[in-house]
């Protein structure tokens, strides 16, 4: 992956964050986190990965985080001087899940070691 197109990523993730923060008015979308950002190289899609801070919710966030995604593409537009805006694409981020659960398990097993 090309240096400009890391950058672009970072940009793109912190705006959207901004966005999400400042303009977005759906409740179920307040408690999401962007964790990374994949553009393809010809910038016509992005893959946005996020989580969220209550499991519970990450259905309504999921669903709120499509309807919302062209409010925040045209929103990202207005912000970053591209060619072309990529299509966003919402991916839950299941690494930090992933990495609960890892923690988990080594507590496990430190308590059965005792």
């Amino acid at each position: 992956m090309s240096i400009k197109i890391e950058r672009l990523n970072h940009v793109i993730q912190e705006e959207i964050s901004m966005i999400l923060m400042k303009e977005v008015k759906d409740e179920d979308i307040k408690f999401v986190t962007i964790t990374g950002v994949e553009t393809t190289n010809d910038l016509s899609f992005a893959k946005v990965y996020y989580t969220v801070l209550n499991k519970d919710k990450l259905k309504e966030a999921e669903e709120a985080l499509e309807r919302a995604s062209s409010f925040i593409r045209t929103k990202l537009a207005n912000t970053i001087d591209i060619r072309h805006t990529p299509e966003l694409r919402f991916i839950y981020d299941k690494s930090i899940a992933y990495g609960e659960h890892i923690d988990e398990l080594i507590e496990k097993i430190k308590e059965e070691e005792k």
